[in-house]
């Protein structure tokens, strides 16, 4: 492989030209403790907004109407990463978002550049990601005229936003901006937007926007009922089978570590839901790990026999639960969310509390005096995880296992290495078989299901995480292809990424179900061709290796993390490969199948 030098973007130029001009102003003595430049139009207001709430990075397309936006992005030291789509960018914003804590930004242009932004949006919508979309729209003289490029898009977008806002006035759209960046990440986070229309943004004003706050109405209750508090505390004292269920509010409400010291002090079982996923270290004695239609066949045996469920941050969707009414049908369920409308909307809450999740799980904390007489329930949960366990045969006259490559990942990547995924196989063997030890390490497409979020994700989070956290996409074939664009920005913002692609010629989920529920119709999964990806990779100018050998695995994933820059490693996988445990849907969790004759 070629030596190629990093290529120089036009962000770090821009860069470089305003760190030159700060430091001859510093040496004449003008810029220190220099006020901002008062604001002049519409889009410098809307920038303006986001600087004063800290934003370092924005992913976007340029367009038409959004234009005057981007010329006020030239003057600020906002770094802008310009994607190759529009769904991209929202996908980018969302995992940085994820990793980060903060709202992550996208922008984009009116009609088909907003609309692009759909996906990512219902994506962070269902997961509950803080996420802020800036759209162009065409000037408010021509909205209902089918304008060019115009687009209803706060109407297309109201069904998957937290809140949107379509601006109307110069004066005000820095403060609309600003307020959407504050519901972003207030209370239960999640996607807001603000369409800006061309002739707001061009406007003239002198409005500098107000700082981000929600406004006077929204109110978010902190802290849960102390006398439901109370007679839950009494149900844990009392539990013999008690199990924590910790879902992804725990890692938004940022409670992962004093739910971590709960479970631990009071020696409770846990299970995580997908989003979830390392808000408890995998590797403690007590971990059970994730649960659901693809969880741990021991983690689905503890939520079916549990008598006490202290489940938080959650909010019981179907793939974790199965059957309503074969979901831990013994236990009591205190359930802990910021969201009252989450609050036995699927599964019956004994115990509401409604708040913040890391001030309820402390409430709960100072309320629960001795810990549950446990001792028999934690000796059968151990045992569990030696009758279920997850380990998988790698005979070596067949094809590459792909828990295998997984595994050989996470043993080559640090406990901090982030990994994202595309939607599909690749996506539950990269959440089953990597272990996951701290919050905000997996970033993955979960109630959306969004095929193709691998990659962007990758890129978002190279800009959130701290510098020596590996990324590693583990995506597959069918996923990557459809924004393995995205590799054009990699490769031209020298991004320190490394994608896996579990190649096996199939949408190996569809397929694995036609296998079991269509007498094997392979109906539009089998793909029987696939590009050489490691070919691919080099011409968008990454690095590109192949897989198709197990002695071949350990040091060509070791040399494509060495790489610094964009690296892609085409793994050529068994492609009758199948994930397992699975419950069908709307079964019994406690009814798991080991093996496709068990469906």
């Amino acid at each position: 492989m070629s030596e190629r030098a990093a290529p120089v973007t036009a962000t770090e130029e821009q860069h470089d030209d305003q760190e030159t001009t700060a430091a001859e102003d510093a040496a004449d003595g003008s810029a220190t403790d220099a006020e901002p430049t008062p604001v002049t139009t519409g889009a410098e207001s809307v920038v303006r907004a986001l600087e004063n709430a800290g934003v370092e990075h924005a992913f976007g397309v340029q367009g038409g109407a959004i234009m005057p936006v981007y010329d006020a992005l030239y003057d600020s030291e906002i770094q802008h990463v310009t994607m190759a789509h529009e769904q991209g960018a929202s996908h980018a914003a969302d995992a940085y978002g994820i990793v980060s804590g903060e709202p992550g930004i996208c922008l984009a242009t009116s009609g088909p550049g907003a609309t692009n932004l759909v996906t990512g949006l219902a994506d962070a919508d269902m997961d509950s990601d803080p996420v802020v979309a800036l759209t162009g729209q065409v000037p408010t003289e021509f909205v209902g005229n089918d304008a060019f490029q115009e687009t209803d898009t706060t109407g297309v977008t109201m069904p998957v936003t937290k809140t949107n806002t379509f601006s109307r006035e110069p004066d005000r759209v820095g403060t609309d901006v600003s307020e959407a960046f504050a519901l972003a990440s207030e209370g239960r986070p999640g996607p807001t937007l603000v369409d800006l229309p061309k002739d707001v943004t061009n406007a003239e004003t002198d409005r500098e926007p107000d700082e981000p706050r929600t406004p006077d109405t929204y109110d978010v209750q902190e802290r849960a009922d102390p006398e439901i508090v109370a007679a839950a505390a009494e149900r844990i004292e009392s539990a013999s089978r008690p199990i924590m269920l910790l879902g992804g509010g725990v890692i938004k409400g940022d409670a992962a570590e004093v739910c971590r010291a709960f479970a631990i002090e009071h020696e409770i079982p846990v299970v995580t839901t997908m989003p979830g996923t390392g808000a408890f270290p995998e590797d403690h004695e007590l971990a059970l790990e994730g649960a659901g239609m693809h969880g741990t066949g021991y983690a689905n045996m503890a939520i079916t026999h549990c008598d006490t469920m202290v489940a938080v941050g959650t909010r019981f969707d179907d793939r974790l639960t199965g059957g309503i009414e074969t979901f831990a049908p013994d236990a009591e369920i205190i359930h802990v969310d910021i969201d009252p409308a989450e609050i036995s909307k699927n599964i019956h809450a004994d115990y509401p509390l409604i708040g913040d999740a890391g001030t309820v799980v402390e409430q709960l904390t100072e309320a629960v005096d001795e810990s549950p007489q446990a001792t028999k329930w934690r000796a059968q949960c151990q045992q569990w995880k030696s009758d279920y366990s997850m380990a998988y045969d790698t005979p070596e006259d067949e094809p590459i296992k792909p828990q295998f490559v997984v595994e050989a990942l996470d043993e080559a990547t640090s406990d901090r290495a982030v990994v994202t995924t595309g939607v599909g196989q690749h996506q539950m063997w990269a959440w089953q078989y990597w272990t996951y030890t701290e919050p905000r390490t997996w970033v993955s497409s979960h109630g959306l299901g969004a095929m193709g979020y691998g990659l962007p994700a990758a890129i978002g989070t190279r800009f959130a995480a701290d510098d020596d956290q590996e990324v590693v996409c583990i995506d597959g074939d069918g996923s990557f292809l459809m924004t393995l664009q995205g590799l054009s920005v990699a490769v031209r913002e020298n991004l320190d990424i490394t994608v896996a692609v579990l190649n096996n010629e199939y949408i190996g989920m569809v397929r694995q179900w036609q296998d079991a529920f269509f007498d094997g119709r392979h109906s539009a999964s089998d793909y029987g061709w696939m590009p050489e990806f490691d070919t691919l990779a080099e011409a968008f100018g990454a690095e590109g290796f192949r897989i198709d050998d197990y002695d071949e695995v350990a040091d060509t994933i070791d040399a494509a993390l060495a790489y610094d820059g964009p690296s892609v490693i085409d793994v050529h996988i068994d492609p009758q490969a199948n994930v397992y445990p699975m419950v069908p849907s709307g079964g019994d969790n406690g009814q798991f199948a080991l093996t496709e004759d068990q469906l």
